[in-house]
């Protein structure tokens, strides 16, 4: 006979679509940690980027990545119409540079960067990147989900900065 082990039950929050706020909602994704990206491209007016933590690997083949933007966001169609952007994978000492791109920051002023093949912009150093071709949109709710065919990718040593719960921290690493 098997018998179930006794475990204290923690409280929890509750999100019941339609009937909760939607901080509910936020506060239970928070709870899953992401890495943190910068994505840029180039527009009319120079080179732009957005900060995001939407970030995903789709298929190695053929190699797709995915990142969402806000459809409320002023910089939305910018980032839609580009053909061609780079994702830049942030490492813990970089938040700096995640500031620049989220609203009212620096951006590109006084940041090393130089445009690639195809014209889109590559901030130097991040712990890792990908040079991306757009390969199709999908709206859904109020979000924007951009899929792009990765054409070249770049990765070095380092801790990546993380997400989790509103703040910005590190990887803790624990011994199995």
């Amino acid at each position: 006979m098997i018998t179930a082990a006794k475990v204290e039950r923690v409280p929890e929050q509750i999100f019941v679509s339609g009937e909760s706020d939607a901080r509910q909602l936020r506060s239970a994704l928070g709870a899953f940690t992401t890495g943190v990206a910068v994505v840029t491209v180039m527009g009319v007016d120079g080179p732009t980027g957005i900060t995001v933590n939407s970030f995903a690997s789709v298929s190695l083949t053929p190699p797709l990545v995915l990142w969402s933007i806000d459809r409320n966001s002023a910089r939305h169609g910018l980032f839609t119409g580009a053909d061609h952007s780079v994702i830049h994978i942030l490492d813990a000492e970089q938040v700096d540079i995640m500031r620049r791109f989220t609203r009212g920051g620096a951006g590109f002023q006084g940041l090393d960067w130089s445009l690639n093949d195809h014209g889109a912009p590559m901030i130097h150093n991040t712990l890792a990147r990908f040079e991306c071709a757009r390969a199709s949109l999908h709206d859904e709710g109020d979000h924007t989900i951009l899929i792009a065919r990765v054409l070249r990718a770049a990765h070095r040593e380092g801790e990546p900065l993380c997400f989790s719960r509103g703040s910005f921290g590190r990887f803790a690493r624990h011994a199995a």
